[in-house]
């Protein structure tokens, strides 16, 4: 079961920091791997910031040790709730400079959050001291490398405050809502075109797909505003991103089953293929645009996996 953040001790709170810096140590030396012979200097970057990483290790290591011991409790960041769930994008090969980039800045981001949280919970001063001086150096990370891409990648900063607006944005409404499209663009395909061709009848079938429209919308809002409460990562309110979670959910079912208003079956059943068809290739451009995923490979996952429900609805309605 995963631990609130607020119910850790300091012990388990430096426990989660040592493991914390291990990992993104790690992270940041496969980004510099991958990088390595296409973007030498981006790659010395990765790898200037992967020995940081080990010195804060150290450093708390040592803290660790002079106050609890030498036993570390095996607790990570997976089992406190709050943080933001990671994408294996250091798996990737090739890896993406953008890709990296943007995948160190939110680790920058959470990370410093992290230690700002933890001060503040440390009644020992010079554990105190030692988070709040590891908060500033992790916001320093994330104005360095602004800085460096300005210099050595040719394109233009943008400003702290744009930049943090975008990566809000993208954690707090474009990813939510975007799983919530997907959801309620392919889930609800089977009920609707299996109760279509069933029953033959486009109220009846409007009537199924607007309630597995509604109850997926439900299910994904509750489930969203439970995942990750936002106060490590900066996702904001659980409640927005519920909300936009279970709005587009509802949104991407009810699309293709408002066609089934019209009383003519055929009609109907055919406007809802076309718009099911709208509705995976605005999710295959959502994904491209923020997510870092080509288009076309975006487009076929989409695809296949629309197809593969649709033809179920098609097969158990016509059974």
């Amino acid at each position: 079961m995963m631990k609130r953040f607020k119910d850790l001790s300091e012990k388990e709170i430096v426990a989660v920091a040592i493991a914390n810096e291990e990992e993104d140590g790690r992270i940041y030396g496969e980004f510099a791997d991958a990088l390595r012979e296409s973007y030498p200097a981006t790659a010395e970057m990765f790898e200037e910031m992967r020995v940081e990483e080990a010195g804060h290790r150290d450093r708390l290591l040592a803290l660790f040790r002079q106050r609890f011991g030498d036993h570390i409790p095996p607790i990570r960041r997976e089992d406190v709730r709050g943080f933001l769930s990671r994408r294996p994008v250091w798996m990737m090969r090739p890896l993406g400079v953008k890709v990296a980039r943007r995948q160190a800045e939110i680790m920058e981001m959470e990370a410093s959050r992290f230690y700002m949280r933890a001060a503040t919970m440390a009644a020992d001063a010079p554990t105190r001291e030692l988070l709040n001086m590891l908060a500033d150096e992790e916001r320093k990370h994330t104005r360095a490398a602004g800085e460096y891409e300005e210099k050595h990648l040719t394109e233009k900063a943008k400003s702290d405050e744009s930049e943090s607006h975008k990566r809000l944005y993208l954690l707090q409404i474009v990813q939510p809502g975007l799983l919530g499209l997907i959801d309620g663009s392919i889930s609800t395909l089977a009920p609707l075109f299996a109760a279509a061709f069933a029953t033959q009848n486009s109220w009846k079938a409007f009537l199924v797909g607007l309630a597995a429209s509604i109850g997926a919308g439900i299910s994904m809002g509750f489930a969203e505003s439970q995942s990750d409460d936002g106060s490590l990562t900066g996702r904001g309110s659980p409640w927005i991103r519920g909300a936009a979670t279970g709005f587009m959910t509802m949104a991407g079912g009810i699309g293709h089953t408002l066609p089934f208003l019209i009383s003519d079956f055929h009609i109907a059943t055919i406007i809802a293929v076309i718009v099911v068809v709208i509705e995976l290739g605005a999710i295959s451009y959502i994904r491209y645009r923020y997510m870092d995923t080509p288009f076309w490979q975006a487009a076929f996952l989409g695809g296949v996996g629309g197809l593969l429900v649709f033809l179920t609805g098609w097969l158990i309605g016509s059974s």
